[in-house]
């Protein structure tokens, strides 16, 4: 048995319990004709599973409570759910409680209390929600139509909104962004401002103090949309939902 009692650390999914369980869903995937490290994998997602909903909530990190899919409580539900289907019953009042959350403009707040509609990207914003409820949408029928609506009000948002000027990542960029929309047009949009051609124009190509290969924030995370437009893969985001 996998216990865990320590009160440190955090829940959310980029350096916390949420992203733990990611890679265990990843060990897993390589290991499904072993019965025994099934049940150890299906074991140690349980208690950690435990342990981020008896967590004081909402879900604290860095002394804010947030809300978006890198730090907050929908990319925390994500990985619960992804990770053990069966908790999807539980999770159902907190993610009513996130779709209620959502603005008229389609956007989400970043963090609570609810002070701002500024931030439309992965972590923090309406693509971030949109990518999260593509993925929990199966898992909860009875909420379909309500997520739906979410998801087609975050992606105008994200459309109308989304061509950030940060440097195009995954993490707070237009790469990221890209993710959220469906096939067509505002998609391809999205994605000819990550051309060579785009970059170059905005003195982001080749230059030392733009240059970031990191996978979240930089050249990898551009080549994972890339490639997931290129070979017409589901709309994921490598490292949160594509497993």
């Amino acid at each position: 048995m996998v216990t865990s009692t320590s009160d440190s650390g955090s829940d959310e999914w980029l350096y916390g319990r949420a992203g733990y369980l990611y890679f265990l869903r990843m060990v897993r995937a390589s290991f499904k004709d072993d019965t025994d490290a099934l049940a150890l994998i299906r074991n140690t997602i349980e208690v950690v599973v435990h342990r981020i909903s008896t967590s004081p909530q909402p879900w604290v990190w860095h002394g804010k409570a947030y809300l978006g899919a890198a730090h907050g409580a929908i990319g925390i539900l994500v990985q619960i759910v992804l990770s053990l289907p069966d908790s999807a019953s539980d999770a159902r009042a907190m993610l009513v409680k996130l779709l209620d959350l959502q603005s008229p403009t389609g956007n989400f707040p970043s963090s609570l209390p609810v002070d701002s509609d500024r931030l439309v990207q992965f972590c923090h914003g309406a693509p971030g929600f949109v990518i999260s409820l593509v993925s929990l949408r199966p898992h909860f029928p009875e909420l379909q139509d309500k997520i739906d609506a979410a998801i087609e009000a975050g992606r105008k948002a994200t459309w109308e909104r989304g061509i950030l000027t940060k440097t195009p990542c995954l993490c707070h960029g237009i790469a990221g962004n890209a993710l959220a929309l469906a096939d067509g047009e505002a998609m391809e949009h999205f994605m000819s401002h990550m051309s060579s051609a785009a970059l170059a124009k905005q003195d982001m190509l080749d230059e030392d103090e733009h240059r970031d290969d990191g996978l979240y924030t930089g050249e990898a995370g551009r080549a994972w949309a890339w490639a997931v437009v290129d070979k017409q893969l589901e709309r994921t985001c490598i490292g949160f939902n594509d497993l």
